[in-house]
């Protein structure tokens, strides 16, 4: 009898040592997946911007091609494509990183208690 106490305690020791370890894991996911989707809210903010020099530029490029000073205009209008170019980038990096923090599901975690639990019911069956 002592032999099966001493079993059943540590059994329950070490469960809930285990859920410890899967709650930590599951914070840090989230943690990690938070840091994600914030660093991809900020490059769609950093593209929204750049896209709005672009625009700006773009408009000082047509007010000077109107008042045909070719060399300004010219410059104006190649730094204008650059910073669209650039939005573009910066856009599609960000949506990429929104994209691998979504869902917010901690699925590394529910798939390791998954499996763990998959293992004690295998263990308690024999």
């Amino acid at each position: 009898m002592n032999d099966t106490h001493r079993l059943v305690n540590d059994l329950s020791d070490q469960v809930t040592r285990l859920v410890k370890d899967e709650l930590r894991l599951a914070r840090l996911e989230l943690a990690e997946k938070g840091r994600r989707a914030g660093f991809g809210a900020g490059l769609f903010g950093a593209a929204g911007m750049l896209a709005f020099l672009g625009g700006a530029a773009l408009v000082a490029a047509v007010a000077l091609l109107l008042a045909l000073v070719m060399p300004a205009w010219a410059a104006t209008a190649v730094v204008a494509g650059a910073l669209f170019v650039i939005a573009a980038v910066v856009g599609l990096i960000g949506r990429k990183q929104v994209e691998r923090a979504t869902p917010p599901v901690p699925s590394e975690a529910i798939e390791s208690v998954k499996t763990d639990i998959d293992v004690v019911k295998g263990k308690v069956r024999r």
